[in-house]
């Protein structure tokens, strides 16, 4: 269930309230009881933290593996690109 944050605009009362998506909104301030509790505008409360969330999770495939480094250096070996 989402947590909505309300604020009165008579009081200036400013509280959180877990409830559904389905429920009605409130209009009632429970620190003055006056009809001015309106439903605010915040941010989303999670972070993504940590490297490579992306690339481990959600990213489909592998890497490519690059083949070993020539070791004569004449491009003779059958991992060489200049084959």
């Amino acid at each position: 269930m989402p947590i909505y944050e309300y604020r009165c605009d008579s009081c200036g009362f400013q509280k959180e309230h877990l409830q559904k998506m389905s429920d009605p909104q409130l209009t009632t301030c429970p620190a003055c009881n006056k009809e001015s509790y309106s439903k605010q505008l915040s941010a989303a409360g999670f972070q993504l933290k940590g490297s490579g969330w992306y690339a481990t999770d959600f990213k489909g495939g592998s890497k490519p593996s690059t083949p070993p480094a020539c070791q004569t250096g004449e491009g003779s070996c059958s991992s060489c690109v200049a084959n």
